[in-house]
């Protein structure tokens, strides 16, 4: 028995210029999902709030000095509050107060080891 079309049956023209511009298109889309994923546009990162903002020029003791200060007066208010509560919130309170001075004896270290600025 003879077939009367051939294997793999020949395409014309148009079939072919069709099947040429799916291609095209197809390797447009890989490249677009590859370049989204491998290549992303990079992020330009937000401008910092000029609301609250630290002068550059402000020498490390005076920042110390002052992050210490803030910390002294947190541990103050979190030994205030846990004086007002009982059980597991009291001991949550003085957890944190535990932190802050820590933190504190930190920032008291670093300043001790400072030079102070002229």
């Amino acid at each position: 028995m003879t077939k009367p079309v051939p294997d793999p049956p020949l395409e014309t023209p148009l079939e072919e210029a069709l099947r040429t511009e799916d291609l095209a298109k197809n390797r447009e889309a890989i490249k677009r999902a590859l370049d989204f994923y491998l290549c992303p546009n990079p992020v330009r990162p937000s401008p910092p709030s000029t609301m609250f903002m630290v002068r550059p020029n402000v020498d490390t003791e005076s920042l110390l000095a002052h992050a210490c200060e803030s910390l002294a007066s947190a541990s103050t208010l979190a030994s205030n509050f846990a004086n007002e509560l009982s059980g597991e919130q009291r001991h949550s309170v003085l957890a944190i107060q535990q932190i802050i001075m820590l933190a504190e004896l930190a920032v008291n270290r670093a300043l001790d080891r400072v030079d102070p600025q002229g």
